[in-house]
């Protein structure tokens, strides 16, 4: 699926929620990797859900759409060297779309004024107990990012076209705390996105696409 900046934001205007998911449904029946279990035997957290957002930011360039992506940086103790969208917790006195922004700027110095929000997908929810909020956002072409180095290891970009491709999202498992844990990869080169960020860019996919 080949999309031109004009027909991305007509999708986004069309298929995305203009506002983020409210404090009670998306947790009666959250997806996450939990919701890929071939038999149903995963075991969904249980509430309550630990709030989180994270951007999911598309940016124009001359080639086409690409999604900006992140490499987690190799000291971190939770999800180390792994591929993520900038993101994190949200703070009491925040929403969903503020703390999706400030977490930018603090990862990877991405002006809050440079990002035109689009709407939200669907919450997504961790093993881990995290009902993660993705806000989409168009970035100006012209914003410089800077990594920060204590959280972010290197900043790229997959074109938007890869991550329409529903080929290339392969479903895997692996051994988890006792259990067999299923959920979306997506290799990029050298690179492996999987698990919870694979999962956003799976639905991403689905709506667009649908």
């Amino acid at each position: 699926m080949s999309l031109d900046l004009a027909g991305f934001l007509a999708l986004c205007s069309e298929r995305l929620s203009p506002w983020p998911p409210g404090p009670d449904d998306p947790t009666s029946n959250p997806r996450g990797d939990h919701s890929l279990d071939p038999d149903g035997s995963a075991v969904i957290p249980p509430p309550p859900h630990r709030r989180a957002a994270v951007l999911v930011p598309v940016v124009a360039r001359t080639e086409g759409l690409f999604l900006i992506l992140t490499q987690r940086a190799a000291h971190l103790r939770d999800h180390s060297g792994q591929v993520a969208l900038p993101g994190g917790k949200i703070d009491p006195e925040e929403t969903a779309r503020e703390a999706a922004l400030r977490e930018a700027w603090e990862e990877i110095g991405l002006v809050a004024d440079l990002v035109r929000p689009l709407g939200y997908l669907d919450p997504y929810l961790s093993g881990t107990g995290f009902l993660v909020t993705p806000v989409i956002g168009l970035v100006a072409p012209e914003a410089v990012l800077r990594p920060n180095p204590s959280e972010v290891a290197d900043v790229f970009e997959v074109p938007l076209s890869f991550l329409m491709d529903a080929g290339r999202y392969q479903l895997r498992s692996r051994e988890w705390q006792g259990r067999t844990r299923s959920f979306y990869a997506l290799p990029f080169g050298e690179r492996l996105i999987w698990g919870v960020t694979a999962g956003i860019l799976h639905n991403l996919r689905e709506r667009l696409a649908r």
